[in-house]
């Protein structure tokens, strides 16, 4: 049985919140021009050298949670964030090992809290302090990356992880959950980021956070396509 490599939660555990764009905005482009990104390429991964790292945040009060169009409320009623419920449904098929980022001060549960923190975060260039690192990345040769879609851009929080982190020679995978922007120019930021890995731009997968509870199929159909 695989050791599975999870930090400790900081309020209910995680989820997006894509609640500050809207199904109908459309995607916006990014001009960043890498030369370590990968059109789609299908090959046989090994799910033992590989790591599926995700950010996500809850939100358990306020208009938007209660509607239910940014969480997930599974059969046993817990509730899960978006990109959370994804990286399960990816750790149940491939059985990788799973790291969770976190921010060493919790972010607020609410909606309208939430919204407004990841803005100004993302406005002033905020770099949130992270809980932990991951302390066997030699271990992995893929990393399976999620986060949610915040004001069009990465989290604050998940530029500063990448900034902390060095990716050499891996292969980032990325995959999100959005309210309607879809991938923005993510991918892109996450190659100039980590300019020594190779991020697959073309094998990525991205779900409107109002489909991913019933979106399990759709993200096995992507790991079979990328190679698990």
């Amino acid at each position: 049985m695989k050791t599975i490599i999870k930090t400790v939660l900081l309020a209910s555990t995680v989820f997006v919140l894509t609640a500050c764009t809207s199904d109908e905005q459309q995607e916006t482009t990014n001009s960043i021009s890498t030369g370590n990104s990968q059109d789609f390429i299908s090959e046989e991964r090994d799910p033992e050298r590989t790591l599926i790292v995700y950010f996500s945040m809850p939100e358990t009060g306020g208009v938007d949670a209660v509607a239910g169009s940014s969480r997930v409320v599974t059969d046993e009623d817990e509730v899960l964030g978006n990109v959370q419920q994804m990286a399960y449904w990816i750790e149940e098929q491939t059985g990788s090992d799973v790291f969770q980022i976190n921010t060493v001060d919790a972010y607020p549960g609410d909606h309208d809290e939430l919204v407004a923190q990841g803005e100004a975060e993302n406005e002033n260039n905020f770099r949130p302090e992270i809980a932990d690192q991951i302390e066997n990345l030699e271990d992995y040769d893929t990393i399976l990356f999620g986060y949610p879609i915040w004001v069009y851009d990465l989290p604050s929080v998940v530029y500063s992880f990448l900034e902390d982190t060095d990716f050499s020679g891996k292969t980032i995978i990325p995959f999100n959950a959005h309210g309607g922007s879809e991938f923005t120019g993510t991918r892109e930021a996450i190659a100039e980021l980590e300019p020594n890995a190779t991020v697959e731009i073309d094998n990525g997968l991205t779900i409107s956070r109002n489909d991913v509870p019933n979106a399990q199929q759709e993200v096995v159909d992507w790991l079979t396509d990328i190679g698990y």
